[in-house]
């Protein structure tokens, strides 16, 4: 047993290779069919649910590291006290895979057409729940690891990230079931038709061009997070977006979240009015990322985008904040960390649920700010009136870990979700025109300063992930665990006969 859950633990982490910057997306299928083919030989749920369990602290403890960074090299949090919050919340993320191992082997008795469905359903609804619970933590939903270069990538528009999970797990599945059973090739052929759909499926059209090819430049400031909120360096961050947005002649021009660190009412008039003036000149519009406070005493305040240029003044505030990066859950009990890390503006205000995409150079522009897009869900409450996605974030934070990466991979799947191009403007990077296959059409080269200048073609219409969300994929995980437990239920009942 100890052995088992050594490997375990070693096939979650190399699971992480399925995701960016690496791409892998075969050794996925390979680690999870190994992990259920040891849920398969289990003979105690326990048993099932101690390998979930390390898997999945193999799988977090070597996907999101970047975590150790945010906390300890720029939160200022002490190392020790930064590794165990680690090694806590990669426990408790773990607890959703031990659970799914618990709950497959006491529904082991299904039929075997039907217990990898049951597995995958339970893999996929444990997945939705971590993305839920406690303003949700969806990171790593192994369906990422798919975009957008996998067969299973066809069904993204179809059943989203989570129904993507449900594929790849049930593919898995079939794979163990063949390797326990060398003879039963029909787990194999259930396998290649499930991937030859989504091949087929990527060659379906969802959405439709809207509108001419919009010239874009997406800005990368490069300011070191140590220097970014230090008012001595303040001048040379305005300088920065004010000769990168002045380099411009695009139509559209964002810059990343809180690009100027200053309350909105702070800026000068005169610097805003310049930005306004350049971006009318390119019949355009610029996205600038400020705070913006609506209280007297700046207690209160939002991590808003603000447009400029041609079209009406709007602005976007973000919605799903950061846990303990962006506000502080349960006050009363957990205030003391603000006190420990170094984060300014640790407690903004959650703008409404229901905005409503801006109306810029000529397109309706569905904005999200960084953590946002995480949350597909609530990315296309905005669909299908918006035309583009845009994502601006701050990824500094990550340092140079993988985060930045899986993040972008993020943002891949969202688009092809939606089947929208998305716009990515960061501080260091990834900055990325994305296009509506979830393809990175154009990237800047991380930690530079530059604006990357390219086109980007609005989209209408709305794919069946558009309109019907995760009903889909939920609905079908809730059927197939119906009939799971039918079956169960029958075939112990013929046993007492």
């Amino acid at each position: 047993m100890n052995l088992k859950i050594i490997i375990s633990f070693l096939s979650g982490a190399l699971t992480v290779l399925g995701f960016a910057p690496f791409y892998f997306f075969p050794i996925p299928l390979v680690t999870l069919a190994l992990l259920i083919y040891f849920w398969r030989k289990s003979v105690k749920p326990l048993s099932a649910a101690m390998l979930g369990f390390s898997f999945g602290m193999g799988m977090f403890g070597a996907g999101v590291t970047w975590i150790y960074v945010s906390l300890h090299d720029f939160g200022g949090m002490p190392m020790p006290l930064a590794v165990l919050a680690l090694i806590l919340l990669c426990a408790y993320l773990s607890l959703f895979p031990a659970f799914t191992g618990w709950i497959s082997v006491r529904l082991r008795t299904a039929a075997p057409a039907i217990w990898p469905w049951m597995v995958a359903s339970l893999w996929m609804l444990s997945e939705w729940l971590r993305g839920t619970l406690f303003t949700g933590f969806p990171w790593l939903a192994v369906g990422y690891s798919q975009a957008p270069y996998s067969p299973l990538a066809g069904f993204a528009p179809v059943v989203g990230v989570y129904g993507i999970s449900l594929l790849l797990v049930v593919s898995a599945g079939w794979l163990s079931g063949w390797f326990e059973q060398r003879r039963a090739w029909r787990f194999l052929f259930f396998l290649s038709g499930i991937w030859a759909i989504g091949l087929g499926l990527q060659w379906i059209n969802w959405t439709q061009p809207q509108g001419d090819v919009l010239k874009v430049s997406l800005l990368q400031g490069n300011i070191p997070q140590d220097l970014k909120w230090r008012e001595d360096h303040l001048i040379t961050t305005m300088d920065t977006y004010a000769k990168l947005i002045g380099e411009s002649n695009s139509q559209l021009i964002v810059t990343p979240e809180i690009s100027i660190p200053l309350f909105h009412e702070d800026v000068p008039f005169d610097y805003l009015s310049e930005l306004a003036a350049h971006a009318r000149t390119n019949d355009g519009d610029v996205l600038i990322g400020m705070a913006e406070s609506v209280s007297s005493d700046r207690s209160e305040y939002y991590n808003t985008m603000f447009s400029l240029g041609v079209s009406p003044e709007q602005r976007y505030r973000k919605h799903h904040l950061v846990p303990f990066g962006e506000y502080i859950p349960l006050k009363l009990v957990f205030d003391w960390i603000i006190q420990v890390l170094n984060i300014p503006l640790s407690d903004f205000l959650r703008g409404s649920l229901d905005q409503q995409p801006l109306h810029l150079a000529g397109q309706s522009v569905a904005i999200n700010i960084c953590y946002e897009d995480v949350f597909g869900e609530e990315i296309i409450m905005q669909l299908p009136e918006a035309s583009l996605l845009v994502n601006v974030s701050n990824d500094a934070w990550f340092g140079r870990s993988i985060g930045p990466w899986q993040h972008m991979q993020i943002s891949q799947m969202r688009a092809l979700e939606t089947g929208r191009y998305m716009l990515r403007a960061t501080n260091t990077g990834v900055t990325a025109i994305i296009d509506q296959r979830g393809n990175v059409m154009q990237q800047l080269e991380m930690f530079t300063t530059a604006g990357l200048h390219g086109v980007a073609q609005g989209y209408s219409g709305a794919t069946p992930y558009v309109r019907f969300g995760n009903g889909l994929v939920l609905g079908l995980a809730g059927l197939l665990l119906i009939m799971g437990w039918l079956s169960v239920f029958f075939y112990r009942k013929r046993k007492t006969l």
